[in-house]
């Protein structure tokens, strides 16, 4: 219970942050925004670990928690690194992933659809989330798979931001696709640049996102 407690406080204090109730540089208060939840210290003490986790707050000792917006060469290295990552996960997937595996991430892509349909975000993030991580798994990398979850744990509240921009979910669906498609294919190579578009920001998706951002800064 107090998990989930916990997950839904960190996602909805990412919504607080993304839509300018909190700025850079704010304090969160843990007896008010307990209140506010109307939970115990406990949960929301773990909410606020992992928005530091990725980098949306930073812990000073003995001062407290306070909000953290990276600028955007930060944000940009940081995403320029993850599909980086992805790609040597897809790479190496491509040559070593199971049957059972492929068809995880094909009832995956299935569940995003019903989402896409229902112009579900939040669904759509949990099962993209659940796609990502079978690629990373058959990687057949254990450390690659540590460093790709690591920082695709501190670039999560932004992936979950672009899946709102418009026509964004279907995009990433279509592209969902294509990964599946070099990976049954053994084609390490498509399979590589198929995910590193995927998650690269860049173009567009780098202006609405910095959009948004700035949006919450003011």
């Amino acid at each position: 219970m107090e998990q989930r407690h916990a997950d839904r406080i960190a996602e909805q204090l990412e919504e607080l942050v993304f839509d300018g109730t909190f700025s850079d540089g704010d304090r969160l208060d843990e007896v008010r925004l307990s209140e506010q939840f109307g939970v115990s210290r406990t949960p929301l003490r773990e909410a606020i670990q992992r928005l530091a986790q990725s980098g949306l707050v930073e812990l000073i000792p003995r001062r407290g928690a306070f909000v953290r917006q990276p600028g955007p060469v930060e944000l940009i290295e940081m995403f320029e690194v993850m599909a980086e990552l992805e790609a040597a996960c897809g790479r190496l997937a491509a040559m070593r992933i199971a049957d059972t595996a492929l068809e995880a991430l094909r009832e995956a892509n299935t569940r995003c659809q019903r989402a896409v349909e229902a112009g579900d975000t939040d669904s759509y993030y949990a099962e993209n989330e659940r796609f990502h991580k079978i690629i990373y798994r058959s990687s057949g990398n254990a450390f690659l798979e540590q460093e790709a979850s690591k920082l695709h744990k501190r670039l999560k509240p932004f992936r979950r931001v672009q899946l709102r921009f418009r026509g964004r979910m279907g995009q990433s669906m279509a592209e969902h696709e294509a990964i599946v498609a070099a990976l049954a294919d053994a084609d390490a190579d498509a399979a590589a640049t198929a995910l590193r578009t995927h998650v690269a920001v860049q173009g567009e998706k780098f202006h609405n996102l910095m959009a948004s951002l700035r949006s919450a800064a003011e």
